[in-house]
Formats: C-alpha cells, sequence, structure tokens
C-alpha cells in the first residue's frame, strides 16, 4: 500500500482516533460515535477505491472556486 495524498490520509486518522478517544472517555454516546467512525473509515475505502479505479477524486483542502494561482 502506498499513502499518495499523506495530508488526507492524516486528517482521516486524526479524525477517527479523536472521536474514538472521546467514546471510551464517555464523552460520546456509542450512538452519536459509531456513525461517525463509519462515515470516517467508508469515507476512506471509497475515495481510495474511486482514485484507483481512474476516478477524479475532489481533495480534501483545496482552492476556492474562482481562485487563481
Amino acid at each position: 500500500m502506498k499513502i499518495t495524498n499523506p495530508s488526507k490520509a492524516f486528517i482521516l486518522l486524526v479524525g477517527l482516533i479523536s472521536v474514538v478517544v472521546l467514546m471510551a472517555l464517555g464523552k460520546v454516546s456509542t450512538e452519536a460515535g459509531m456513525p461517525v467512525v463509519s462515515a470516517v473509515v467508508f469515507y476512506g475505502i471509497g475515495n481510495g477505491v474511486a482514485a484507483r479505479s481512474g476516478v477524479p477524486v475532489e481533495p480534501v483542502i483545496g482552492k476556492r472556486r474562482g481562485d487563481t494561482e
């Protein structure tokens, strides 16, 4: 496996760890935390599959519309 977008992978990892830690500490209920965990995991999987199959993938952070270099 090769991580081609380390910043996106880092954001997903931090989000996943944060929600799991908050759930473990009891600050976020399981009913509220599990959908977030599922969304983060499946976004990462879906984004990787789309990029691998040649479908254009939007970056997590990019230029706003109308911005020039």
